[in-house]
């Protein structure tokens, strides 16, 4: 799906998205963690790829993180640049980012690959692990289902992945899986996945 059709579809859903899942509130401990772990204490820049409101990227820079958000949704940005105003946050391809080859030590990708076609994902994949340094970590957070498919998300279009899948297309482009996560449904909240991979 084009990232002008994203972005337009969460600019449509903007208010609804910033009241219900902007705080770290929603983010479960077990995630916190894994994210802490993988993306703390790297020695280098951290990028937020697609990072919404911006809670998560201000939890790094909390942690002590030089990370940067980056996000396509203008409304997104205002609300992030007006509540954490101590970090940086750019308006940005998350499908050709403005970095240098090996130049970044960690990424967070949570759930900001979601809309794209498998084909997509894998040059988003490749575009990743081009801006990673040897050993920079990668953490990526997914919608998980027994077989790769579309569903009808609230905002747009998105895909369900699964686990060993997932982890098999990150090994493709060089990201070598360390850690996983899984839970099934809670309530509303979907089948969730995440995986701590590094630059291998």
């Amino acid at each position: 799906m084009s990232s002008d059709r994203v972005r337009q579809a969460y600019s449509a859903m903007a208010g609804v998205y910033l009241e219900r899942l902007a705080t770290m509130d929603v983010v479960h401990p077990d995630d916190r963690r894994l994210i802490e772990r993988f993306l703390t204490d790297l020695g280098g820049p951290v990028l937020d790829l697609g990072c919404g409101p911006g809670h998560l990227s201000a939890h790094l820079h909390a942690a002590g993180c030089d990370v940067t958000g980056l996000d396509l949704v203008p409304e997104f940005l205002a609300h992030a640049r007006a509540t954490y105003p101590d970090v940086p946050f750019l308006q940005d391809s998350l499908t050709a980012l403005d970095r240098p080859d090996g130049s970044v030590a960690g990424v967070l990708s949570w759930y900001s690959l979601i809309h794209q076609e498998p084909e997509e994902l894998d040059g988003s994949l490749a575009e990743v692990r081009r801006v990673l340094a040897p050993g920079g970590a990668l953490v990526i957070g997914f919608f998980e289902g027994p077989v790769r498919e579309p569903f009808a998300h609230r905002v747009t279009t998105a895909h369900r992945w699964p686990v060993e899948e997932m982890s098999a297309r990150l090994a493709a482009h060089g990201l070598a899986e360390r850690e996983r996560l899984f839970r099934g449904q809670d309530g509303e909240r979907r089948p969730h996945g995440a995986i701590a991979a590094v630059a291998v």
